[in-house]
């Protein structure tokens, strides 16, 4: 894994996956612009060196590939991840065995992951150089899109603690500059800052809060993860890092920051404080609304001597963020499959902005199984947001989308296999009647069966005989067909 930002950008250049541009930029619009080429075709990750009105240099598409996203996380694919995983939960389920044996295979495993919390350590590269009066406008911040309300930090890692456990929880909400020392804070309501905010409104008064920008890239990965409330997200990354995650305790509020991090802003978040953010050009290919958020007033900057300003863009995917999507895609599929073993495979297509429609492949075992499995998923987690769950049979390749196209349009009878539900929906969902509510819609897509009330013949699918496509294989060169 690296230690930094910079040991990723240096194998990233030695992997022929990153160019420097050494040009002047504007970072508003034209580092959107000449990003938003890049990502549409695939190209590489991008180091500006020469951003106007800042000495500090944007990194940006770091993770715009599956090459780069496994990259990140120290992997040559994703899918070693999920394999990894599975191995853990097998190790947990000999570990809950009765028997003494089941007990003994379990510790080692154990062990290891005991090694894997987070550490605190005394002093910290992020915190070499500290501007007690801070000024936002010396970052490199990026407007970027010609409607949205202003700059916006796309890649936080925010901060927060519990004030009724003490627990540290870690989430990225876009950050909008106001002026020299303050921001937005967009806290959705179903998120677990939002969450910590409410208590702290109710209970403490003014909530400290700490950004972290930059940093090993597990730490950032792990900032967008889909984890159950209460899990540690820094956990999560040293888990992807196969070693802690040091931590260092902030300048001027109790909390405790990624000692890896480039830049780092301290501050706080007022109870009842709200101020109007946004529009901002959002993942959905829309500019999401203006709206009241709450407001964060930053007291302290503190950051490397030689800091790397790492950011994104979204809006009309595909984008870098859905290589992110697909990592939590990979590495949660075990977890899904854990409480759901019938599940074969699941993807969340890039152009559904992830939580749009959700493919899932199913063992299918009984009449209205498919239905089970849309339910389960609207019950699970930030899954509920997913409008529309398309249920297929085993065989169908859930990333091949003619395939799925061909199985679902030739299994559905709309009025016997769509299920429409009520229930909370995304923030961004501009198409909901209410904001936060509205409707999802499950298919099913499977094979029909008797007991199901399907009373015809259902077809037999076109196939070659496995001979014949065994001569073909063989005598192929001799047809001459390139």
């Amino acid at each position: 894994m690296y230690k930094d930002l910079t040991e990723f950008v240096q194998r990233l250049e030695s992997e022929g996956e990153l160019v420097r541009i050494t040009a002047q930029v504007d970072p508003e619009l034209e580092i959107t612009e000449i990003a938003d080429r890049v990502m549409k075709s695939r190209g590489p990750a991008l180091l500006f060196e020469n951003v106007k009105g800042s000495e500090m240099p944007v990194l940006i598409n770091a993770f715009g590939s599956e090459k780069r996203m496994a990259m990140a996380l120290g992997l040559k694919e994703l899918d070693e991840i999920t394999d990894e995983i599975r191995g853990f939960i097998k190790m947990a389920v000999e570990g809950d065995n009765e028997s003494l044996l089941g007990k003994l295979k379990a510790l080692p495993k154990l062990a290891e992951l005991a090694k894997l919390f987070p550490k605190t350590v005394s002093k910290a590269l992020c915190q070499e150089v500290v501007m007690s009066e801070p000024d936002l406008t010396k970052l490199p911040i990026l407007k970027c899109w010609p409607g949205d309300g202003g700059r916006y930090i796309t890649l936080p890692l925010v901060f927060t603690k519990d004030p009724t456990t003490g627990k540290q929880n870690c989430g990225m909400y876009r950050l909008q500059i106001f002026d020299k020392n303050t921001t937005g804070m967009h806290w959705h309501i179903h998120k677990d800052g939002a969450a910590n905010y409410r208590k702290a409104e109710a209970t403490q008064g003014r909530f400290p809060v700490a950004v972290a920008i930059g940093g090993d890239p597990a730490l950032t990965y792990a900032a967008t993860a889909p984890l159950p409330g209460g899990v540690d997200e820094m956990l999560l990354a040293g888990f992807l890092r196969k070693k802690p995650v040091e931590m260092v305790q902030c300048k001027t509020v109790d909390l405790k920051v990624p000692a890896s991090a480039d830049i780092i802003l301290e501050g706080y978040v007022e109870p009842g404080e709200r101020r109007v953010e946004g529009p901002f050009g959002d993942h959905t290919g829309f500019y999401s609304l203006a709206d009241e958020y709450p407001v964060f007033h930053v007291t302290c900057i503190t950051h490397r001597k030689n800091p790397i300003y790492l950011t994104t863009i979204v809006g009309v995917p595909p984008m870098e963020d859905a290589y992110l999507a697909l990592a939590s895609e990979r590495i949660f599929l075990p977890l899904f499959q854990m409480q759901l073993p019938e599940v074969v495979d699941m993807h969340l297509p890039v152009a559904g902005v992830q939580h749009n429609l959700a493919i899932i492949s199913i063992n299918k075992q009984y009449p209205g199984h498919a239905q089970k499995v849309m339910h389960a998923v609207w019950g699970m987690g930030q899954m509920m947001y997913t409008k529309v769950v398309l249920v297929v049979d085993a065989d169908v390749d859930v990333r091949n989308y003619a395939q799925v196209a061909w199985k679902t349009l030739n299994n559905v009878d709309p009025g016997r296999d769509i299920t429409i539900v009520k229930g909370p929906v995304e923030t961004l969902d501009h198409a909901s009647p209410l904001p936060k509510f509205g409707t999802k819609m499950g298919i099913d897509a499977t094979r029909k069966w008797e007991s199901e009330g399907f009373t015809r013949d259902w077809p037999e699918e076109v196939t070659m005989d496995p001979e014949i496509k065994a001569l073909v294989d063989k005598r192929w060169k001799e047809y001459g067909i390139e």
